[in-house]
């Protein structure tokens, strides 16, 4: 009887030491394995994005110099007013042109966060615009190479509008071969950047 005894308690012990240490533990050690398992895929994305690095950073850097400028040209990460004025006073000069009565308006993306539409349009949007207003003077044939110039530019340049008017001419009696006419053209283009 003692035995039974005995053998009674040690099993109640048994279940009581499972039930009160054994299970809490092992359910512990449920959730560690669980959290490994985590880590060890989070270990295993970032050596794939490792490796995946390595691979575009040794891509970019087969690119010369030269052709990661020239996309920085065509299409900026940000817009540097002074810069793009500058470059069309600089392309307009070579036709003997100048800008003058420069505007530069807001961004696109500015100007459309003023409005619920906008702003829900604006985010989605991965590149911002301006528009660059300018008068310049100068012949007919010295625009249109300007404006050929300005096209074949790597400068991504839309023409939004485009007005000329004759300037007035004083004339010369003396018979001699009148020179080319001369225009005054007000330009409004638009150009873009990357967000």
């Amino acid at each position: 009887m003692i035995k039974s005894f005995i053998s009674i308690i040690s099993f109640v012990l048994a279940g009581v030491v499972f039930f009160m240490y054994t299970e809490s533990a092992y359910s512990n050690t449920k959730v560690l394995q669980a959290n490994i398992e985590r880590y060890n895929q989070a270990l295993e994305k970032t050596a794939e994005l490792k490796k995946l690095q390595e691979t575009l950073l040794s891509r970019f850097n087969a690119f010369s110099k030269n052709d990661i400028e020239r996309l920085h040209k065509l299409l900026p990460d940000h817009v540097d007013n002074v810069r793009l004025i500058l470059d069309l006073d600089h392309l307009a000069g070579t036709f003997g042109m100048a800008l003058q009565n420069v505007t530069i308006s807001d961004p696109a993306s500015k100007s459309a966060d003023q409005t619920v539409i906008g702003s829900i349009g604006a985010a989605k949007q991965k590149y911002d615009s301006l528009t660059l207003k300018f008068t310049t003077h100068g012949t007919y044939a010295n625009f249109i190479a300007f404006m050929e110039s300005l096209e074949s530019s790597l400068r991504i340049v839309d023409l939004v509008a485009l007005s000329l008017s004759p300037e007035t001419q004083s004339g010369d009696s003396s018979g001699a071969k009148a020179p080319e006419a001369s225009y005054k053209y007000d330009i409004t283009v638009r150009t873009y950047w990357l967000r």
